[in-house]
Parts: C-alpha cells; structure tokens; sequence
C-alpha cells in the first residue's frame, strides 16, 4: 500500500505541491530583510571579533610577555617572543596572530592576567591577501588605540567581563 502511495505522490509531484504551499504561506509576510550597509542587527555583548592589544592611560603597553594567551591558544595562532627591559621588567618584543588560524574563542582573553589582548567588537574587516590578516605588535597596538573607547564601554557595561 504504501509503495503505491509513493507512486502517486512523485506522479503528482507532491515535493513541488509541499514547496509551493511553503513559499505561499510566507509570500505576504512582512519581510525581515535588513539593508546590511545602512541597517545593522544587534549585536551580543559576547561577539569577538578582531583582536586588539591595550596600553595603560600613560601610554606603555599592558602586555608583560607572560605568554599564558600564546600557551592556552587551541588553534596555535599566537606567537610571542619577549625580552627583558632595564628596568627589570618583561615586555614583547613580538607579538603575532595569525587570523587565518584563530578561531576566536577568547580563552586568549580571558587568560590575560593584566587585560592586555582583548577581541573587540569590529566585525567589519577583511584581507585580500593571506598576509593582511596576520596581525603584528604595531597592527594590534593600533586596533586598541583606535577602539580603546569601545573597549572600556563594553567591559564597563558588560558583567561578563571579569
């Protein structure tokens, strides 16, 4: 019974008859497309995007070269070389990821004992070339001095944070 059941719904094209009942049903719907360039959807105050490395407010880099972000990576995107200075203290002397690799799960965040790396908010970039998306120390410093404000509005506002 059911093989002949089957017959008569392909004979009918039942599938089509199912599709076009689908498309109807949404036809006069009000629509939810959004004009991406002009109209922007919400965004979670949990979206990481592209990378950024802080400086303290007199201008001298967060990072201490710890290395626990390069340690804890899963997708061994970040390399870090370090030296230390006269004063006795550490500092980077390289500081490198590569976005091709990473995979933007933030335990390289969330591992930064002095805030240093944080992933902004900044959907909005793109490489043509592998090369534009390897990110260095000088690329990293400037993501955070142009959207350090963003950066303290989001850890201010959102608990999540710390």
């Amino acid at each position: 019974m059911q093989k002949i059941q089957q017959y008569f719904q392909s004979l009918l094209l039942w599938e089509l008859v199912k599709g076009l009942q689908l498309t109807g049903k949404y036809l006069f719907k009000r629509k939810i497309t959004i004009q991406y360039p002009e109209e922007k959807t919400p965004m979670s105050p949990r979206f990481r995007g592209l990378h950024a490395l802080r400086r303290y407010p007199n201008g001298e880099e967060r990072c201490i070269a710890c290395k626990l972000c390069e340690a804890v990576c899963p997708a061994v995107a970040i390399t870090i070389d370090s030296e230390q200075r006269e004063d006795g203290t550490r500092r980077t002397t390289r500081y490198d990821i590569d976005l091709t690799k990473c995979i933007f799960c933030g335990f390289c965040e969330e591992s930064c004992p002095v805030d240093s790396i944080v992933e902004t908010h900044v959907f909005e970039y793109h490489g043509e070339q592998r090369g534009d998306l390897l990110m260095n120390k000088q690329k990293l410093l400037a993501n955070g001095d142009k959207y350090e404000k963003q950066i303290a509005e989001a850890r201010e506002k959102d608990s999540l944070y710390r």
